[in-house]
Formats: C-alpha cells, structure tokens, sequence
C-alpha cells in the first residue's frame, strides 16, 4: 500500500523545516543563478537547466548574461544573436520563447517580471513547475514546483507509487508537493525550500545510488524505509524512438566560406542556420550543378542523438567556386558562420 494514504500529520509538518534547515548547510550555494533574488537570472537558469546537465549550463549562462544582463536586452536583440548563443544547448525552442517573453515582459508588463507563478505562466515557454520557481526562489510565494528531481524526492519519501505517466496522478502528486510546502515564515522558508528540494534531487536522491545516510528527511522516507529507493517514481510510459538518415552537403570555397540555409519556422532545428538536407544522396546529387558532382566526397556518418529519435548524418564534401549557388541560402565566412545559431553536429562538422 502506498505511504500516501497514511499520510502521518508529524511527517507533513516536518518535511519542509528539515529541507529548509539542510539547505543553509549543505545544499548547493555557488552556482552563478544563486544567491539572487533577480527573477530575469533565476527564469534564465530554470529554462537553461530544463532536459540539461549543470555543467553545461554553466558556461552558456555566464556567455548570456554578458551579453544580455537584463529582460530589455534579451527583448531587444536579433533572434539569430539569441540562437547564436545558444548553439550548442539544444532544444531550441526554449531559446525563441525566451526571446518572444522577454518582449511580452517589455510590451505587456513595463519590462518588469510578472511576481506571481499564475501570471509568469503567461508568459511563452515557462510552465508551471518554471513558473513556482521563480515566483518561491524570487519573491517568497507558497508554490509547489515538479520538475524531475523534485518527483523522485516526493514519491521516494511519499512511497507514493502511482503511475506518473496518468495525468490523474500527476495532479494528484502537486497537490501533495503543495502540502508539503513551509508553513511558517513563508518569505524567508519558500526560497530555501525550493531550492533545497531541488538540491536533494540532483546531490543526495539520485536516480542511481542515492545517498539514503546523509538525507536529511530520511526517518520519514518510505523508499528508505521499504529499502528499495529504485522503484520510485513510477512511469510506465516509455517514449518510442525513431531513426532518420540525413545527407549534409558541405560545400566549401577555396577561401573557407562555406553554404548555409535557414530551417523552416517547424520541425527539427527551426529557424536555425544549417547545411543543405536530403533524404537520399541521389537527391543530394541531384541539387549539385552536373559539373561539380563527380567532386562529392562522403564523410563518416555519425549519430547524433534527440530526445525522440536518433538521426544518422551523412556528410558529403564539396569544394566549389562562390559562384555556385543553391536556390536557397548564402555564402557564409567562418567569422561570420562561428556567431550563427547552428546546430550542434553542424558546428562540430564545420569546425
């Protein structure tokens, strides 16, 4: 039977006081996002961190916030400067509802950020669990977040074992994580409890070998107590992957400029900078001026690997004149081609 239908009154109120107690000790305090109560760093950190590790983050937001220290500069800039910058991170979509919110702040909200999580989800890109972030780390509200290391600190202590993968039973673990929250000195427990929650997840409640001795909230955890912390949380659904072939044509000059096109608005790598795309190599071919093709030259194919799907990339070389042109894109210099949003094979194939 799951622990959370016989939820003990003393575990509930002492939950939140121990997570807030252990975070001003041994949570984590030198990330660059911390230690502010900035909503524009704390929202950037959030996104940045969504389906990405720390260490990557880390370098990509300090290179963001030199380059755009406040919401009117991300708001102002060119969306070819946003994703330029964020080339490399992935999920690029996170990247253009950062740059369309940042304007909605200026446009809908006097270049100030909304202070509650009901009106920052307003905004494109930040969900609810973002939303909780930024409003508790921020400015004190008693909101519940849900990201993946917060679900498996809950439904490990919880013992809840419902199958998160049911939208009933994803509701229904916020409304416990809502419970938990601090209920005393809220201005002053909210940040340290969300963070600390957070910091439990990515340091102590691992997904493999958590570190059970020195969680704070262990006495209360059923996962620890049952012995088996593994089995939580609980989802069934498994994301089917695909497999797609691709052939870049990397068309070079002879003074290193080298030919790209811009994705559509939909669809993989949107609105980014790329090489040209083909599904076979006969249609490859078949773009290429007839006096150039006999110069293809294919590449290693590589793998490289999103989120639903694994896409094996096929690189043809060609080395033309400037004035060989496709029907679409342009000439590119290195200078010119380094500062571009591209995606990441691409930019390891170019370089």
């Amino acid at each position: 039977m799951s622990k959370t239908l016989n939820f003990d009154a003393s575990d509930h109120q002492t939950f939140a006081p121990r997570v807030v107690a252990w975070q001003q000790t041994h949570g984590r305090h030198d990330l660059p996002w911390q230690n502010t109560q900035d909503p524009y760093k704390v929202w950037l950190s959030e996104i940045m961190l969504q389906q990405t590790q720390v260490t990557t983050v880390m370098g990509y937001f300090e290179r963001f916030i030199r380059r755009f220290p406040g919401v009117s500069d991300l708001a102002s800039a060119e969306l070819d400067e946003v994703l330029g910058l964020w080339s490399g991170l992935g999920y690029y979509s996170r990247a253009r509802n950062l740059h369309r919110a940042a304007q909605q702040v200026m446009s809908e909200h006097a270049g100030v950020m909304p202070r509650s999580a009901e009106s920052l989800q307003t905004l494109p890109g930040i969900g609810r669990s973002t939303a909780a972030a930024i409003a508790s780390l921020c400015f004190g509200e008693r909101v519940a977040i849900l990201d993946g290391n917060v679900k498996r600190v809950l439904t490990r202590y919880l013992g809840y074992d419902q199958d998160l993968a049911q939208s009933k039973n994803e509701r229904a673990l916020w409304s416990l994580a809502q419970d938990l929250l601090p209920q005393q000195q809220i201005a002053h427990a909210m940040p340290h409890y969300t963070q600390g929650v957070m910091d439990l997840g990515a340091t102590v409640c691992s997904p493999r070998q958590p570190r059970c001795e020195v969680c704070p909230v262990r006495s209360g955890c059923a996962a620890a107590a049952q012995g088996d912390p593994g089995r939580y949380p609980v989802k069934t659904k498994k994301l089917k992957r695909s497999a797609e072939s691709w052939w870049l044509l990397q068309a070079r000059t002879s003074d290193g400029a080298v030919w790209l096109t811009r994705r559509p608005a939909r669809g993989i790598w949107a609105h980014l900078y790329c090489l040209p795309m083909y599904e076979s190599f006969d249609s490859l071919r078949d773009s290429v001026p007839a006096c150039d093709r006999s110069q293809l030259q294919t590449g290693e194919v590589f793998k490289h690997v999103l989120t639903h799907k694994d896409l094996y990339l096929h690189p043809v070389q060609l080395q033309v004149t400037e004035s060989t042109r496709w029907v679409t894109g342009e000439w590119v210099m290195a200078d010119q081609w380094a500062t571009l949003g591209l995606p990441a094979p691409v930019r390891k194939l170019l370089s």
